[in-house]
């Protein structure tokens, strides 16, 4: 069926309009044709957030509730927990044996992100070798693809390199996974930053519809449009590089455009016309989720886990076996 695809995701608990666009709408569309492996990357978690693991268990509950009522099917996908497959732990052990650490410091994300979370103590072995575990994640399942975005497409070449390395090391065991690159609409928050559970400025695919409104209705815009009657320029507004661009029409999009630069719309009717998309898309959605509990959550995460336990059994067996150990 298709290829085999994986990917996966650290749990920060209820997923929002980010995490939809960037990874669970193309996900869901994988699912139709390929052979998909979603996980719950939990130990990832800890590379960055070592000394305050306590949200993880209902991070986990959550994210994956909300993976659920998007619509991945445990039926089509294989939804998994990293933790609760430790497999993965020692393929992690072993390629760390073989791999660099050049290649891990070169990283472009290492420095960016040593940079850019300054409140917590990244000098860790297990932040500077997540690479690795990566890497073993990909491998574990015969990875023909992983989906991600341009910034992470480093870590799947590497992935490849490691691949190559123990292949010619022992005997070929691994396939080379290809980067598959996702088309990944920039999605900022209502303050035009990122958006992110961090900055507080996410819309949640399980808001109410009035907060839905409340937080787009108030997204910042043009600063040009200090008043109703300023002109503005929409490839300077947040609100229409962001949203607009993803949901409205095309004839929309030039009533947009045409009002904006005359004033003759004011932004928040403007907002108006992309807000009805949005809360079309996320109505379903809440409607789904609203139907699962928990123990949905941790039925899909039982079955998922068990599929992917014989999946990393059967590799391992042959990890051991080409060096040595079996």
């Amino acid at each position: 069926m298709g290829k085999v695809i994986v990917s996966g995701a650290r749990p920060t608990g209820r997923q929002h309009l980010g995490n939809f666009h960037g990874a669970l709408k193309n996900w869901v569309r994988l699912q139709a044709d390929h052979t998909c492996y979603f996980f719950v990357a939990d130990w990832h978690a800890l590379t960055t957030a070592w000394a305050e693991p306590e949200d993880i268990p209902a991070n986990t509950i959550e994210m994956v509730l909300d993976w659920l009522a998007v619509g991945l099917d445990p039926e089509r996908c294989t939804i998994f927990q990293q933790s609760a497959v430790k497999e993965h732990a020692e393929l992690f052990l072993v390629l760390g044996m073989l791999t660099p650490v050049p290649w891990l410091e070169r990283n472009p994300t290492y420095k960016e992100q040593r940079e850019q979370l300054q409140d917590r103590d990244l000098s860790t072995f297990g932040f500077l070798g997540y690479p690795v575990l990566q890497t073993a994640d990909v491998l574990m399942y015969g990875a023909d693809a992983v989906p991600v975005g341009i910034d992470q497409a480093p870590h799947i070449e590497l992935a490849r390199e490691i691949a190559r390395r123990f292949n010619t090391t022992y005997r070929p065991l691994f396939k080379e996974p290809q980067t598959l690159l996702t088309e990944t609409p920039k999605i900022v928050g209502t303050d035009g930053r990122k958006m992110s559970k961090s900055y507080g400025n996410a819309v949640y695919l399980t808001d109410a519809p009035e907060e839905v409104d409340r937080k787009l209705s108030r997204m910042v815009t043009d600063p040009r449009r200090a008043r109703r009657t300023d002109p503005g320029e929409p490839n300077d507004c947040p609100a229409y590089l962001s949203f607009h661009k993803i949901y409205c029409t095309p004839d929309e999009l030039r009533v947009v455009e045409q009002g904006c630069r005359t004033a003759g719309i004011g932004c928040l009717e403007c907002k108006r016309i992309m807000i009805a998309h949005v809360q079309a898309e996320l109505e379903p959605i809440r409607a789904r989720r609203a139907r699962l509990g928990p123990d949905d959550a941790r039925a899909a995460l039982a079955a998922g886990n068990e599929r992917a336990r014989r999946v990393a059994a059967e590799t391992m067996a042959r990890v051991r076996e080409a060096i040595g150990l079996a």
